[in-house]
């Protein structure tokens, strides 16, 4: 079983979400896809932040695909971090092989992400290219640190089963939206 795992706060959830997580579906021949709803990024202000329960059901509502499972996991497992949650997921479900999800803009900071070193010796990762980050997305710290283990884009389908650390950048979604920028125009509706 090969399995997505797609992080995030998802307020709002948006069209971007979806096509990037069915797109690393379809490129990597996922089996399916988790989002990780999670109740707070510890590196953002959560103030102002829908409640978890408000987020889960409009990222369910906007999934709405059969291999597409929207859970608030890390909030009933306790877990602030992303390497706790793929960690003690890795431990239960041994054989399965899972892969870490992201936009390109999270890889310019995922060197600022508590243990992204030893996120990237769990699982192989997939970047998902996105309208902007892509630009310096690939010149990051994260990006630098760990190219030598970027394998080309043409090893998608393989990517599962590779033993991190490994990763790949996905070109194709060009999506401008942005669960930042819909905040702020939600804001200035209000």
């Amino acid at each position: 079983m090969r399995i997505g795992l797609f992080g995030g706060t998802f307020d709002p959830p948006h069209a971007a979400h979806r096509a990037a997580c069915l797109l690393a579906m379809r490129r990597l021949g996922l089996d399916r896809v988790w989002w990780l709803v999670t109740p707070g990024n510890p590196l953002k202000d959560t103030r102002g932040l829908a409640p978890l329960a408000e987020r889960v059901a409009a990222a369910k509502a906007l999934a709405h695909h059969p291999r597409i499972d929207v859970s608030d996991f890390e909030a009933q497992l306790g877990t602030a971090y992303t390497y706790e949650t793929i960690s003690y997921l890795r431990q239960r479900c041994s054989d399965v092989h899972f892969v870490w999800i992201m936009g390109a803009d999270n890889l310019r900071s995922f060197h600022r992400w508590q243990r992204w070193r030893g996120i990237a010796e769990l699982v192989p990762i997939v970047i998902v290219d996105r309208l902007g980050p892509s630009l310096y997305a690939t010149g990051s710290a994260a990006a630098h640190a760990l190219a030598r283990y970027r394998l080309p884009e043409t090893a998608a389908r393989t990517l599962a089963e590779h033993k991190p650390p490994a990763w790949i950048y996905l070109h194709g979604l060009k999506s401008p939206l942005s669960s930042t920028a819909l905040r702020a125009a939600r804001a200035l509706r209000r």
